[in-house]
């Protein structure tokens, strides 16, 4: 049974300061927030326009980022290779990196004078720059070491005795990872997905400035939010209260995740 300690006072103080400064602005989103008029500006179609622009592109991306990222995670778990640690922490640089350097960092490669996108404009006619498939670029930049990291950790936890056994059954390495590794790793893919795609939802410095922010093409939540605020504070919140409730429901959803972990 946990014995309840005393907290003394030089801790109790600047706690309390730390969650008032974290909840507080919370709860002027939903002071402000004109609750009457909720509806009717869910209902334009500026905000919904962008809501499932959201929505698309951060799925689109997660996709992307798990079928580039999974294998990434393993490779990282379960082999061994010269410069592995650099190779990781060059896979984590996008979280400390700042997003409009991400975004210029794309366009170097992708635009259209870019190391890639020069090539891919001039033998395919494919620009990605100021497109919605821009948006899915930029997200999956921002997001996939989420999903890495996460997979990583659940690979580095399981047990591998499984695996040994299925090889020793004769199943080959692809019919081990993806009947017996997969399965046991997939509440971590799940809450890597999870996180990758709230990630995506948010993300605004890459996207403004590889993609753009072009209403009905490249204009995602984030966007319009920063839009909004110029001309209409009311529509600015409204949009920060749909971001912010997805952001909740996802914290549930991986509640029990996090408490076990």
């Amino acid at each position: 049974m946990r014995r309840t300690q005393r907290v003394p006072v030089g801790l109790l103080v600047p706690a309390a300061i730390g969650l008032v400064f974290l909840v507080l602005p919370l709860a002027a989103l939903l002071i402000r927030a004109p609750w009457s008029t909720m509806p009717q500006r869910l209902a334009e179609p500026e905000v919904r326009t962008a809501l499932w622009l959201s929505l698309q592109s951060a799925t689109v991306a997660t996709v992307v980022c798990l079928v580039l990222g999974v294998p990434l995670a393993w490779v990282l778990a379960r082999t061994d290779f010269p410069g592995r640690r650099f190779v990781r922490a060059l896979v984590t640089v996008p979280l400390v990196l700042p997003p409009v350097v991400g975004g210029v960092a794309l366009l170097l490669v992708f635009g259209r004078r870019g190391l890639v996108g020069e090539w891919l404009d001039a033998t395919f006619g494919i620009t990605l720059p100021f497109t919605t498939a821009g948006v899915v670029l930029a997200e999956a930049f921002v997001a996939m070491p989420f999903l890495v990291i996460a997979v990583e950790g659940a690979l580095r936890g399981a047990d591998t005795r499984y695996e040994e056994a299925a090889a020793t059954l004769g199943a080959g390495r692809w019919v081990t990872f993806t009947h017996v590794t997969l399965p046991l790793v997939a509440p971590g893919v799940a809450a890597g997905a999870v996180l990758c795609w709230a990630r995506a939802l948010g993300e605004f410095g890459a996207t403004i400035t590889f993609a753009g922010n072009f209403p009905g093409r490249t204009q995602t939540m984030p966007l319009a939010v920063y839009l909004a605020l110029e001309t209409d504070l009311d529509a600015a919140i409204v949009l920060s209260l749909i971001l912010l409730t997805v952001s909740v429901v996802i914290l549930a959803a991986l509640r029990d995740r996090w408490l076990t972990s």
